[in-house]
């Protein structure tokens, strides 16, 4: 008897060496993902929020990061639960939303991404997700509803000083602070001391409720050692279109820096 599959994204927030590692995926193309999974990467979010990206490039990108072993979690713009529906069916191992501000909102979302009796989320055991109906249905709908992760994204005051109660919602597994967004909307940077206790009292918010938190950070040890210190258990490290132009403009700095020998004329 096969053993029940097993959430990629869980395994890694499980890892007991460090936080797990992901990255935006902004590029509309599969080989960005290759790169990342090559490079050592825990898991991808496929970017539909800030991105071109649409839901058949989003769908080929999902199958990719799955085959090679890093787990596909899909950012959508706003909660629509068609478009939830589609992204789980084609394989993504969780959602992420943001501005979820309530325990409404964090309610409403959970009710898309889950199958009854905890959400309306249909069945489409013929897709990707089933194995395109090889899997047995009981497992299909167990893998939906244990190994899926919902994140939501707190990105504002009130979610902020909700965030233990929006973390305790049933089918809530993780939040995520983004804090471009969090200190915009208090008119500030993200520097401002009022931002920076608002986002440990969300991290405080969530640890209490037993839930892991992560952020969107850089991608250096500095970064990753500050988010940890922080109280972080998942980071996100750059996305691959500015981890790309950083290793150009680093390789250009390294090739601008080599001058012609001396005498040497064109």
């Amino acid at each position: 008897m096969t053993a029940p599959r097993r959430s990629l994204f869980r395994a890694a927030l499980a890892r007991p060496d460090g936080p797990a590692l992901g990255t935006w995926v902004k590029l509309p193309v599969v080989e960005s993902v290759e790169l990342i999974a090559l490079a050592g990467f825990d898991f991808v979010v496929i970017d539909l929020e800030h991105s071109p990206i649409d839901l058949e490039t989003a769908y080929r990108l999902i199958g990719t990061a799955s085959h090679l072993g890093v787990a596909p979690i899909v950012r959508i713009p706003a909660l629509d639960a068609g478009v939830v529906q589609r992204v789980l069916d084609s394989g993504a191992e969780g959602i992420m939303l943001p501005h979820v501000d309530t325990v409404a909102e964090a309610e409403a979302a959970v009710r898309a991404v889950r199958f009854p009796p905890l959400g309306t989320r249909g069945v489409g055991a013929t897709s990707r997700a089933g194995a395109w109906g090889a899997l047995d249905r009981a497992e299909y709908l167990r893998f939906g509803q244990e190994e899926v992760v919902f994140i939501a994204q707190v990105e504002s005051a009130d979610a902020a000083r909700s965030a233990k109660e929006i973390a305790s919602v049933d089918g809530v597994d993780a939040l995520l602070v983004g804090a471009a967004d969090l200190s915009t909307s208090e008119s500030t940077t993200e520097g401002d001391p009022r931002v920076v206790e608002l986002i440990a009292l969300a991290i405080a918010g969530c640890t209490a409720a037993g839930k892991p938190i992560g952020n969107a950070g850089g991608a250096t040890e500095q970064s990753v050692r500050a988010a940890v210190e922080a109280g972080y258990t998942f980071t996100m490290l750059s996305n691959d279109a500015s981890l790309l132009g950083a290793a150009a403009a680093a390789a250009v700095r390294a090739g601008r820096s080599v001058g012609r020998p001396a005498g040497e004329h064109r």
